[in-house]
């Protein structure tokens, strides 16, 4: 794809991705040709169409075709399938907005009996680039109102404390990120979504912190965000639960493997 070419579709869909989000949002990708893409250039949409995810604040339940599209199953487009959780749990992010519990009252992800096994690779790194997304998004909110919020005179960008955790934020993302680009395996991809837990929780850690008593309130939209990433680290599990299962299969293997071999 040409650089104009991109740049049209990520246009197209950042403008689609703000203006609808959910039921609305899947029926929308289909008719931008989603499964397309995710056929004949998965290395090029996925990135870009989970970044935007974030950065929008919109949700789909895209993953599931990321991950159904993994297996040797013949099934059809705009299914659904089981997934694993955080705490040994198992959830379906349904293609519906109906009744019953879900674990977020913005996304339709329920917990559901444990399902089959099935490829968690592409899943984890289509969730790693929705952490980095909504991470950008956090920061942008954070960095804003440290340059836009005045104190003693000044903005409290000016302040170094404030500059240290932006600083901060945007090394563990730009990690996450670089991670993610250089994983293509099992291992590189469970280090590369928990890579992008722990950033887009360190994220929302500093951020609040530069925002104050306004990012606690509901006016304002880093809560949302924030609840994106606790809900998008859990899935297909979380930094800290993949980190530990990362350690199990260096001691198993007796070695790490070279940063090259994670590519």
């Amino acid at each position: 794809m040409h650089d104009d070419e991109l740049n049209l579709l990520t246009e197209t869909l950042h403008k689609t991705m703000l203006s609808v989000s959910g039921t609305e949002l899947d029926a929308a990708m289909t008719e931008l040709g989603w499964i397309e893409m995710l056929t004949e250039m998965p290395d090029t949409a996925v990135p870009l169409v989970f970044r935007l995810l974030g950065e929008t604040g919109a949700h789909a339940p895209l993953i599931n075709d990321v991950v159904l599209a993994d297996t040797a199953l013949s099934l059809p487009a705009g299914g659904t399938v089981a997934l694993p959780y955080s705490g040994g749990r198992w959830v379906r992010w349904e293609r519906s907005e109906g009744p019953g519990t879900t674990l977020d009252t913005d996304v339709p992800l329920r917990v559901v009996e444990a399902g089959d096994t099935v490829p968690l690779a592409a899943g984890r790194r289509a969730l790693g680039w929705w952490l980095v997304g909504t991470s950008r998004a956090m920061l942008d909110l954070a960095r804003t109102h440290a340059l836009n919020r005045m104190q003693f005179g000044k903005p409290v960008a000016s302040f170094q404390a404030v500059r240290h955790r932006l600083a901060e934020t945007l090394v563990a993302i730009e990690g996450a990120e670089a991670t993610l680009n250089t994983a293509t395996d099992d291992l590189g991809s469970l280090l590369a979504k928990a890579a992008a837990g722990k950033a887009a929780l360190t994220t929302a850690r500093h951020c609040q912190q530069v925002l104050g008593g306004i990012g606690f309130t509901a006016e304002h939209d880093l809560h949302r965000h924030v609840r994106r990433a606790m809900l998008l680290d859990g899935l297909l599990g979380s930094a800290r639960e993949l980190t530990r299962e990362a350690g199990a299969i260096i001691r198993t293997h007796g070695c790490a493997p070279r940063l090259t071999q994670l590519s």
